[in-house]
């Protein structure tokens, strides 16, 4: 496992409680169900996706499985923005958490391209 690959553990992990903690606080505040529910669910599933793909059974079965952490990422982004337009979270209670949601898609954007096309080479 690659130093990325371990960071991306814990980053995940550790954003996991930032949104079930977030989901918490909405239905503390009688904020949209659905809505929330739907953070909820692709949240905490970019952990999920990438503790499945480190035990994948082959290198193309990881790369689907870090692409489907890739895309719970995006959509993770997408109803923190539909939530903080409608009003339901205040601007800037998300910004932190929208920081941290675009560094991990970043990582695991650079995991994926490293683990299609390997490790780049240094030209001495």
């Amino acid at each position: 496992m690659s130093k990325s690959e371990s960071i991306i553990l814990r980053k995940s992990f550790a954003f996991g409680v930032i949104i079930v903690n977030m989901y918490k606080d909405l239905m503390a505040k009688n904020q949209n169900h659905t809505l929330s529910k739907q953070l909820l669910r692709c949240g905490t599933s970019i952990g999920a996706n990438v503790r499945e793909a480190h035990s994948a059974e082959s290198k193309n079965d990881f790369i689907h499985k870090m692409g489907m952490a890739q895309k719970e990422t995006s959509e993770t982004i997408y109803w923190l923005e539909l939530l903080n337009a409608s009003g339901y979270i205040q601007p800037g209670e998300s910004d932190s958490v929208s920081k941290d949601a675009n560094e991990i898609l970043l990582i695991i954007r650079s995991i994926i391209l490293t683990s299609k096309n390997g490790p780049r080479k240094k030209i001495v």
